[in-house]
């Protein structure tokens, strides 16, 4: 995660919202009980303070495609979608194909 970037309970509950996507699932995604996510977002526009959770919380926010955009220009940070909605569907549809699984990377 970039160090200028922070993460807050605000940040990861406008994410989950901007997925729809339940508690359950994020949690499992990042790796965290479902309480402690509850925790974080509770805790509003406070930073997370644990590089841990941080570090958590962005591989959840990848998992789903959603990009934290930090403070510029007087305007507050917020979240968008790395891709498309139409993108994001298509890759769901692909994923859930089915077929023979093995390792996609290109030489």
């Amino acid at each position: 995660m970039s160090a200028n970037i922070q993460i807050t309970g605000r940040l990861i509950a406008a994410a989950r919202a901007l997925v729809s996507n339940r508690e359950e699932d994020f949690a499992a995604a990042a790796g965290l009980p479902v309480e402690e996510l509850r925790l974080m977002e509770a805790n509003g526009s406070a930073w997370l303070h644990s590089e841990r959770d941080a570090e958590l919380v962005s591989r959840a926010l990848d998992h789903f495609g959603v990009v934290v955009v930090g403070e510029s220009d007087g305007m507050g940070a917020g979240v968008r979608l790395k891709f498309t909605r139409q993108d994001v569907r298509q890759v769901m549809r692909l994923e859930n194909e089915g077929g023979n699984v093995g390792c996609d990377d290109a030489p």
